[in-house]
């Protein structure tokens, strides 16, 4: 049985993290590096880093950071934010990044998928769909949420699938930042209805959510972000929770 895998989220703006973070001991808690090692630490199986910063400047201090936390952390990363072609995942896979996620680029331009796992692999392409459920229907949204479109979940979740994705990394818009749990009925569904990974975000407030979505989602990681930036469920706790509860975990 494979192992479930619990993933922290780091915004990233001009190769410093951003929204507060709030960890006891760390000397610089906008410092990526610093930080993504914290996490190695104490047991996170995996990171994503999301660049929220718009400017090609950023970009080239992104790859440095990407560089230094590939030197210092021996689990996983993946990178997302503005990624639109070869040539971005080319760069970022070079400085170390196992994973790239890709999101509203994906949307514009499909071929993008397959141009990607083609080239790279399907195991180090994630797509990263955020999606809203509107009268009963789920509709992929772009640009971190703010644009509506008519594309259902489902029916894209399923075909970047076919086009070479290795992984779903789908965040429930109606639940994000709520704290309420994460969208279960609608990741059972995507579990069910594809063969690849589906990694749930949006909605972590408590331990029980993690249960929740594992065992009643059928989520293969469960991604958060303030919770565990600001201490509220050290990751130690959670795993050792989660083994209780008969799920499987890396401890």
């Amino acid at each position: 049985m494979l192992t479930k895998r619990i993933i922290p989220c780091l915004d990233i703006k001009n190769g410093r993290t951003v929204k507060g973070v709030n960890f006891v001991d760390l000397r610089d808690a906008g410092d990526p590096v610093e930080l993504a090692k914290q996490y190695a630490d104490v047991g996170a199986d995996e990171l994503v880093f999301l660049d929220i910063s718009a400017t090609l400047e950023a970009r080239a201090t992104t790859l440095d950071m990407v560089l230094h936390v590939a030197e210092q952390v021996n689990i996983p990363f993946t990178v997302g934010g503005g990624i639109s072609s070869i040539e971005d995942v080319d760069a970022l896979l070079k400085c170390g990044a196992d994973k790239v996620s890709i999101n509203s680029s994906a949307v514009k331009r499909p071929e993008l998928v397959n141009e990607l796992s083609d080239k790279f692999g399907s195991q180090c392409v994630v797509v990263a769909i955020d999606a809203k459920e509107v009268d009963g229907q789920w509709k992929v949204h772009l640009a971190g949420g703010s644009i509506p479109t008519e594309i259902d979940l489902f029916e894209w979740a399923k075909e970047v699938e076919k086009r070479g994705a290795g992984e779903i990394l789908f965040t429930s818009m109606n639940h994000d930042g709520t704290k309420n749990g994460f969208a279960n009925k609608a990741l059972a569904r995507l579990s069910k209805e594809l063969n690849i990974p589906i990694i749930a975000s949006g909605g972590a407030g408590n331990v029980q959510h993690f249960i929740d979505t594992f065992k009643e989602g059928k989520s293969d990681a469960a991604l958060a972000a303030s919770v565990f930036h600001f201490g509220e469920i050290p990751i130690p706790d959670l795993k050792k929770e989660l083994k209780e509860n008969n799920i499987e975990v890396r401890l």
